[in-house]
């Protein structure tokens, strides 16, 4: 899913990189948390997907993700 829809990636990413800042948050970086789908990178997506969500204008139509 997040290879396909670059904006959504480069949004997880900022969001992870927001709640880990450092390696006492998490020992990871995005990318290796992305690699290894942990719980901290499955969060930032989820929190991507919501602001996807609450960002999108009215009547705009999102996109289903693909599996």
């Amino acid at each position: 899913m997040m290879q396909h829809d670059p904006r959504l990636r480069a949004a997880a990413r900022a969001i992870y990189d927001a709640c880990y800042p450092t390696e006492e948050w998490s020992e990871l970086s995005f990318a290796e948390a992305e690699k290894y789908a942990t719980v901290q990178y499955r969060q930032a997506v989820d929190g991507a997907l919501a602001a996807r969500a609450i960002l999108a204008a009215a009547g705009e139509q999102l996109a289903l993700p693909v599996a």
